[in-house]
């Protein structure tokens, strides 16, 4: 996606879905007026005693659609006691915050998902219903920061203090070594690039520690952390140089040369290596920075000036050039990518001919695991059978030990295999990274035909090998990507079509289906 929800109405909808925000009943009935196509229909408050007061969750979710179901949890709880991760049902928010990851222009997000399932309406629709429940809310509410959002507690500037006196100490050994010609260079480097190597750890971790301790020390309903974690503006490393230190400055890749003969600043010595000498910040803005501090710290800040003016004119030069060279390609009807002569760019668009705006992330699971889990979760031995399969099973004690079934089900474990082996060899280059992009999120398309049918989790399947495996083997044979049957074209529909038959093979194999 390109649009999604930013800035103010981002940190709005992020604390509008806190657990502490409620809201009254004049204020919901004027928030009901802002909800696109409302059916005249209130909620149930979530407190109906002393007063009536609705959740911020209540409200999102009624401008979140129906069809829209979406789990991203963060963790391994199903039920995180912090309001991490995220889960709608139905177009019910039962628990999460709605941030950049969720509402943003982020792929698997809720605009991703009311895009491909409502089309281009239904994205307008969440987009404009969010943002003006939520700014009419936050014209109410407010949202405000402050010189009060960076000033740490006592505690957290002497842990502060702490780490960077710690540090400090580490790159003044460091420095002693090195004068006393014990330094050890490391693999590929002089001493001196050892050296420099060395007190940029040093430093960094001063930075990074006193970043972290400053990070505990604010509270959830500090604005600032407000607007990093709802990801409307700024980020951890914006508060950190607030609040802690501003740290390390770096010029060219390293920490500030020696400008005049063996110092940066006439306000050093000769040959002074120590952090201040060479551009450490060990202020934080709030502090205020001292004046070599802040020479320095504008020495880093022209450079990033440059860069920015630099390439903004050097992409927009790129940009051009690709626009004018690709400007008449176009996908044709018999598949291939072509220009204006009709010269063959492509013989078939993106190699596979997907259309990228219909792929999504997904899970193709079978990578990884072991040959026991693998056995344990797909095969299904009807000579043998489980006790769930007699139990929980419509047809468990007519299928037992059925000639035909066992055939059916032991050409799907034959192909399930040879599926793992060849996306393992696909995905080689990829270390093993099991989230790909495919189209059909057949985990979406499974749980919403649960919704709209009325499956429960726990019915019996009456489901037989006979009635899957043979439908799905259909299905994959009619999908045809590249028509012709010459060995070329053969191997080029393969190649387009490799992992999405292992995924579909794999969400819809018949031990997944039928158990419960």
């Amino acid at each position: 996606p390109l649009m999604g929800i930013v800035q103010d109405s981002l940190a709005g909808v992020y604390k509008l879905c806190r657990r502490d925000t409620f809201i009254d009943k004049q204020m919901v009935m004027n928030m009901m007026l802002w909800v696109p196509h409302w059916d005249g229909v209130i909620p149930q408050p979530a407190i109906l005693k002393p007063r009536p007061r609705w959740t911020g969750k209540q409200l999102i979710s009624m401008v979140i659609p129906q069809e829209i179901s979406l789990h991203a949890p963060e963790g391994d709880s199903d039920i995180p006691p912090k309001d991490t991760g995220l889960l709608i049902q139905s177009g019910e928010l039962l628990y999460g915050l709605l941030k950049k990851k969720y509402v943003g222009a982020a792929a698997g997000g809720i605009i991703h998902l009311c895009y491909n399932e409502l089309g281009p309406e239904g994205a307008m629709a969440f987009l404009n219903g969010v943002q003006q429940v939520v700014t009419y809310w936050l014209l109410n509410t407010g949202h405000s920061i402050g010189i009060g959002d960076t000033v740490p507690d006592k505690q957290t500037i002497e842990k502060i203090q702490v780490h960077i006196d710690t540090q400090k100490a580490e790159v003044a050994k460091l420095t002693a070594q090195a004068t006393a010609n014990e330094l050890e260079a490391l693999p590929g480097m002089n001493v001196r690039a050892t050296f420099e190597n060395k007190v940029s750890m040093a430093l960094n971790s001063a930075r990074d520690q006193a970043g972290t301790t400053t990070q505990k020390s604010l509270k959830d309903s500090n604005n600032a952390v407000t607007m990093s974690e709802s990801g409307s503006k700024g980020s951890s490393i914006n508060i950190s140089q607030m609040t802690a230190l501003v740290g390390q400055q770096i010029v060219e890749g390293k920490r500030i040369p020696f400008g005049f003969k063996y110092r940066t600043l006439p306000h050093f010595t000769k040959d002074d290596y120590s952090p201040e000498a060479r551009g450490f910040v060990e202020n934080s803005y709030l502090r205020g920075l001292t004046p070599s501090e802040f020479f320095f710290h504008a020495m880093a800040g022209r450079e990033g000036l440059i860069d920015t003016a630099v390439k903004t004119a050097e992409i927009g030069y790129i940009q051009r050039r690709l626009v004018k060279a690709l400007e008449d390609l176009s996908a044709r009807y018999d598949g291939t990518v072509r220009n204006s002569l009709g010269d063959i760019v492509q013989f078939l668009y993106g190699e596979d001919g997907l259309d990228a705006m219909c792929i999504e992330k997904q899970k193709l699971g079978i990578l990884k695991m072991s040959d026991a889990a693998f056995e344990n979760k797909y095969r299904l031995d009807l000579a043998n059978p489980p006790d769930w399969f007699k139990k929980d099973y419509e047809y468990g004690n007519e299928l037992a030990g059925d000639k035909e079934s066992m055939d059916l089900l032991d050409s799907e474990w034959d192909t399930l295999l040879s599926d793992r082996q060849t996306a393992r060899l696909v995905n080689k280059s990829k270390m093993g990274e099991e989230m790909m992009q495919l189209p059909l999120n057949i985990g979406r398309m499974i749980e919403t035909a649960k919704r709209v049918f009325n499956v429960r989790a726990t019915d019996r399947s009456n489901l037989r090998p006979a009635d899957v495996i043979p439908r799905i083997q259909n299905l994959l044979s009619e999908l045809k990507i590249v028509r012709g049957s010459d060995p070329i074209s053969t191997e080029a529909d393969r190649n387009a079509t490799i992992l999405f038959r292992a995924l579909i093979r794999s969400r819809l194999a018949f031990k997944e289906i039928v158990k419960v």
